[in-house]
């Protein structure tokens, strides 16, 4: 079973690399939404001699930025207070202007994983006015979903591409493709990996809307691995029938013999917290009982307070419930 942390400050150091492959940690995810494979070269070489140190050969997943929606950089973070006006668009917080043509008067935009919620009030040309409905801060690159909503976008962006260009040279065995919307969106990651020479890179199919969901069967007839990527997905629906859905596309990557991994806010407490909640760690423990190949840290690694700790949590409860 693989054991996924997302690199980033908080485990940048080799001591603290070193600490994640001795809890046992066998991949490691890198967020191509926040930075880029040179960027990250200094970390990605400590990274590699710490798994070489530990006597494994792990895994590293670049996760393309792909048709996700995105909040662009904000000179400092933006404070959006509740009920207060909130600008998306020219001259207030920068998305994409694909997001401003579509979203209309009355439906709801939610930022960060749904942690931020926005209404739209009125609609310009270049801008959304929104009130702010669920309030907090909002930093640089956090997602974005126009809720109900569907955006088209191409699978892979110029950004997406000179990462493939380069990804060779800087050790990625997996390319995890967010928001996948059918087996093209899969074929055109695979085209661009035959294009660079790296047709024995891995492809990740990311499930977290319902147009891959309604086309699960070819996107698991042509990925290698599914990612349940509850992040987005649990915006595409109501929470509560995120679990049922999670169980769903469980049960169809077992029937068609196809590796999947679970993702997003298995620890989340543990990212200011030493020790997780008990929900988290059943959630976890039943993410293996339905068979997950693989389970996935993303800020309590990257960002949080205790990234060895979370590791050791994550893997301690897997190997519980993998022993019964």
């Amino acid at each position: 079973m693989d054991f996924f942390a997302t690199l980033g400050a908080a485990c940048a150091e080799q001591k603290t690399l070193s600490a994640l492959f001795d809890e046992g940690m066998t991949a490691a995810r890198i967020n191509l939404s926040h930075t880029t494979l040179p960027a990250c070269a200094p970390l990605l070489e400590r990274f590699f001699a710490a798994a070489a140190a530990a006597g494994v050969s792990p895994r590293l997943v670049a996760d393309m930025q792909g048709p996700e929606l995105r909040v662009g950089l904000l000179e400092k973070p933006a404070v959006l207070l509740e009920g207060r006006e909130a600008l998306l668009g020219a001259g207030g917080i920068p998305v994409p202007q694909s997001v401003v043509d579509a979203a209309q008067v009355g439906e709801r935009i939610s930022l960060d994983d749904s942690a931020l919620l926005l209404e739209v009030a009125a609609k310009e040309e270049d801008a959304l006015r929104c009130v702010v409905r669920r309030g907090g801060t909002l930093l640089s690159r956090k997602s974005l979903a126009v809720l109900g909503r569907e955006i088209d976008a191409p699978a892979l962006t110029d950004a997406d591409r000179a990462a493939l260009h380069v990804a060779g040279q800087y050790g990625v065995t997996d390319v995890l493709q967010p928001f996948v919307r059918g087996a093209e969106d899969v074929r055109t990651v695979r085209q661009a990996l035959d294009w660079e020479g790296l047709s024995s890179v891995r492809v990740m199919a990311k499930i977290e809307n319902r147009r891959g969901v309604a086309h699960l069967d070819g996107i698991l007839a042509s990925a290698d691995e599914i990612c349940i990527a509850r992040g987005d997905l649990g915006n595409a629906m109501p929470l509560w029938e995120l679990p049922r859905m999670q169980k769903e596309i469980a049960r169809r990557c077992r029937a068609a013999n196809r590796p999947f991994c679970v993702a997003t806010q298995l620890l989340w407490s543990m990212e200011s917290r030493a020790v997780p909640t008990r929900a988290e760690v059943l959630d976890i423990y039943n993410a293996v009982l339905d068979g997950a190949s693989g389970l996935m840290l993303t800020g309590e690694t990257a960002a949080g307070r205790y990234p060895v700790e979370a590791m050791r949590y994550l893997v301690r409860t897997a190997r519980s419930a993998i022993d019964g």
